[in-house]
């Protein structure tokens, strides 16, 4: 083609991604939809944004799809009296091309979507409370507001902090700027007399205590509130009940491995979660990582044994220059060096997937980067397989199945680590540097390790409140 008619053709692409935007925010903003394009999320996102999310079809149907092929079902969105609901229009577009059967495209979104038509009134909304506001905190609030545009019926009603007040501004700031996820998309202010910031229209309570017992929900307006325990000062049931002594809650929630309480990792056991689950761990980073990837490989081919070496960014735990710490070699300065140390994460798993129960052993080094880490499964398999059918099983497992949210798929030569900042999947799959010797195997799966994690403690959080989005088309 020339030059001209490739400039047309991105300028065409370019209107239609345009036109999307004000149709896309309406429907999040009046109706609780949340629109996505093979699993990108295009709600408050740019047009260029729209563009990279529908040339991302390219890695899975082998050709790009375009902004024309999804607006007319936007249109057609519109139109319809929808409630609350998940929808890929990219997905819906490539299934019409596939499945349409001579029905008109209207006929079709009528029919895909007739489950997803507003039935009554919708329910009231659960209050939230972020007990820490630190790497994961501000992420979760991040995640939380945006939601809160989609309706997805969770609000932030407050943030406890240990101290006295006065550094209202301080906290507010961190959460406006961040050196690794960018800046807040939106807008915040902060009202020192009343300890309130309020960011996108979400007025939060900023509470001062240094102990959970102690505070009194109820005199802020919050009652039957789900606290997201983000301090991992309290990981155990004993401890963490502490939180269930305040008046106002009614759920609390821990971002980090807890003892004697279930761990749980969204996508593989989180049937296991029952309304009298009044205590949850959303497990570690990592186990979110692996997980998923385990059990979908065992699943399908069988493991018997492996190891999990995992390549982490260096956290807040660590020292910035040699200090003391009580952790064997932490101490020593987390930007100058790879520290070699011990991770839970492998046995972890077993609390998740119990059928790997020791079969794992695992081991961690920590590297001079701040975000994004990755997990190295090295595992012996019970069924003989190659590169192409098991980057292929991974790659349609990210599409089609019930772990679509927690894993990701990548076949970039280029992708380095800083490329996956900001991935809401718990992993992604490296699938060009996936190795297979008949029996045995070697993964490579990236992940954020503060963002990723924290999209995995929304999702549990959505479940235990009953937020979970159904997602359209429906597959299988």
């Amino acid at each position: 083609m020339s030059q001209e008619t490739v400039f047309a053709d991105w300028k065409e692409r370019e209107a239609s991604a345009e036109a999307m935007i004000p149709v896309i925010g309406r429907l999040s903003r009046e109706r609780g939809v949340e629109t996505s394009v093979f699993g990108k999320i295009v709600v408050n996102r740019s047009v260029i944004n729209i563009l990279k999310a529908h040339r991302f079809a390219r890695q899975i149907e082998g050709e790009e799809l375009s902004p024309q092929d999804t607006y007319p079902i936007l249109e057609i969105m519109d139109k319809l009296d929808l409630g609350r609901a998940h929808i890929d229009v990219g997905k819906m577009a490539v299934k019409y091309k596939k499945e349409g059967g001579g029905a008109s495209l209207e006929e079709f979104v009528k029919a895909e979507l007739a489950d997803a038509i507003r039935q009554g009134e919708e329910p009231a909304p659960t209050d939230v409370v972020l007990y820490g506001f630190g790497r994961i905190g501000r992420l979760l609030a991040r995640l939380l507001i945006e939601k809160t545009g989609g309706g997805q019926n969770l609000r932030l009603r407050a943030i406890v902090v240990r101290g006295q007040g006065g550094d209202l501004e301080k906290r507010a700031s961190l959460l406006r700027r961040d050196s690794v996820h960018g800046s807040f998309l939106g807008t915040i202010t902060v009202d020192e007399e009343d300890n309130t910031i309020t960011a996108n229209g979400n007025v939060i309570k900023v509470i001062y205590a240094d102990a959970p017992d102690t505070i009194d929900y109820t005199a802020y307006g919050i009652s039957n509130a789900v606290v997201i325990d983000n301090t991992g000062k309290w990981r155990d049931a004993d401890g963490l009940a502490l939180h269930l002594r305040a008046n106002g809650v009614a759920r609390v929630l821990l971002t980090a491995p807890g003892k004697g309480v279930k761990n749980i990792v969204m996508g593989v056991n989180n049937g296991d979660v029952t309304d009298e689950d009044t205590i949850l761990s959303a497990a570690s980073c990592t186990t979110n990582a692996i997980t998923p990837v385990l059990k979908a490989v065992n699943d399908q081919f069988g493991v018997k044994n492996g190891h999990v070496e995992t390549v982490h960014a260096y956290t807040n735990d660590q020292n910035l220059i040699d200090n003391y710490h009580k952790g064997d070699r932490r101490g020593r300065s987390a930007a100058l060096n790879m520290v070699l140390t011990e991770t839970g994460a492998a046995k972890a798993v077993a609390k998740a997937l119990p059928e790997m129960e020791g079969k794992l052993t695992g081991n961690a080094i920590r590297v001079p980067t701040p975000n994004v880490s990755m997990a190295i499964l090295n595992l012996n398999l019970e069924k003989e397989t190659t590169k192409e059918e098991l980057n292929t099983f991974l790659r349609d497992t990210a599409l089609h199945s019930n772990l679509q949210k927690q894993i990701d798929y990548s076949n970039s030569p280029e992708a380095v680590s800083t490329d996956f900042v900001g991935s809401r999947a718990a992993g992604v799959v490296d699938g060009l540097a996936t190795i297979v010797n008949g029996d045995s195997c070697v993964l490579y799966v990236w992940y954020d390790n503060e963002f990723g994690y924290s999209c995995q403690v929304v999702r549990l959080l959505q479940q235990i409140t009953g937020s979970t989005l159904k997602a359209f088309p429906i597959e299988g």
